[in-house]
């Protein structure tokens, strides 16, 4: 009998972050009082503006049609326009794409770029798709540790390179750790990149949330390094709208061109009224993200000082809604902390091994500070 499944899907890990945010919903559908740490997504509503140009996207006429598979022009173009004032990098709108969210512009470009044995070095602890977006397009995931405080260092990737690397992929602010990369090191690589003429994947949907210090893409630093460089955003954690589904890419129009027809032959357009409001969303006013990014660097201290007192060791993130601390030393088996922090206390944490650090766990702080000091109270609880 044939096999049933392919190699390629029994081979495709599940989402951990989304096993355990279910696990969460299912606990609390049951009447469980649960916090949930797992989930990576903000607890902010969208900004009124935004959810005012959804209704007027679905009063207008035609609006449930399709758009553009890549996107819809006025979209492209203020992504273009955000690209430049924000990020100090120029691109035209035949070198953008809009995909149904940055995951989707992620794993498009793995596909688009991908051949069987290319390798892929990723920074370690990395998030949980990246691996696995990497071995379903064939291709060979490398694995670089960062150091103590989780940032990554040129010389680590230097020391990976090979003949058959083809992508370097870049996450700063990160998740899991929340660590930025310094602009030294960023540049660094850069030249890495250029030297050995690897492809750039920079992921950057954590940019606006950031502390301490400005965002920095590593396309704006040179013509030379943007040529091989796919930067990667979208409206999800900034705007407070993950489950709304807009990212985009931009970079080489060629592989543009190729995550595009990947696109036409699998997802077409996203969705036709989101595309509208995420034009309002980058264009509109932006002092809500201000206050967001506020309201989470004071999460991000508490959470931090309280872990620390715990008997956790965590480093301070400087950018997106993550701590990654190491579990107290009587503890070894991250799966098995999880497991048993959820049974007892009904507090939902993701194992560190799931993002390649055993021994650790990830918090997300994109909750209440009320949930937050409840939450901590179970933890301490539970470790006595």
């Amino acid at each position: 009998m044939k096999q049933k499944i392919s190699s390629r899907a029994l081979n495709c890990a599940d989402s951990p972050t989304l096993a355990i945010s279910a696990k969460a919903k299912s606990l609390k559908a049951q009447g469980h009082n649960v916090i949930d740490f797992g989930a990576g997504q903000p607890d902010f509503e969208p900004s009124e503006h935004v959810k005012q140009a959804i209704i007027k996207s679905l009063e207008k006429k035609g609006y449930a049609k399709y758009t553009a598979s890549s996107g819809i022009p006025e979209l492209k173009k203020a992504i273009v326009e955000k690209l430049k004032k924000d990020n100090n990098i120029e691109y035209t709108e035949k070198q953008i794409i809009v995909s149904c969210g940055a995951k989707h512009s992620l794993y498009n470009i793995m596909h688009a770029m991908l051949d069987k044995g290319d390798e892929v070095i990723i920074p370690s602890p990395y998030w949980v798709s990246y691996p696995e977006m990497v071995k379903l397009a064939e291709g060979i995931p490398v694995f670089v540790e960062t150091d103590n405080e989780f940032k990554i260092k040129a010389n680590k990737i230097a020391e990976a390179v090979t003949e058959r690397t083809k992508i370097i992929i870049i996450n700063s602010p990160s998740n899991p750790t929340g660590a930025v990369i310094d602009d030294e090191e960023l540049k660094k690589i850069a030249d890495i990149a250029i030297k050995h003429n690897i492809f750039v994947v920079s992921d950057e949907i954590y940019e606006k949330i950031i502390f301490g210090k400005k965002h920095l893409s590593i396309a704006s630093l040179k013509d030379d390094i943007k040529k091989l460089t796919i930067t990667v955003n979208g409206i999800s954690k900034a705007y407070a709208m993950p489950g709304l589904r807009i990212g985009y890419a931009a970079g080489d129009e060629e592989i543009i061109k190729a995550m595009s027809r990947i696109q036409d032959q699998s997802t077409s357009n996203p969705t036709s009224i989101i595309q509208e409001s995420a034009v309002e969303a980058i264009k509109g006013q932006q002092e809500d993200l201000e206050k967001m990014r506020k309201e989470f660097e004071k999460r991000r201290d508490f959470i931090v000082k309280a872990l620390n007192e715990m008997g956790f060791t965590c480093p301070q993130p400087e950018g997106a809604f993550y701590v990654f601390p190491k579990l107290p030393d009587k503890f070894e088996d991250s799966v098995k902390f999880t497991e048993e922090l959820l049974e007892k206390e009904k507090v939902a944490v993701v194992p560190g091994i799931y993002f390649g650090k055993e021994g650790y766990i990830r918090l997300s702080y994109a909750c209440s500070i009320e949930e937050i000091k409840d939450g901590m109270e179970r933890i301490k609880r539970f470790l006595k």
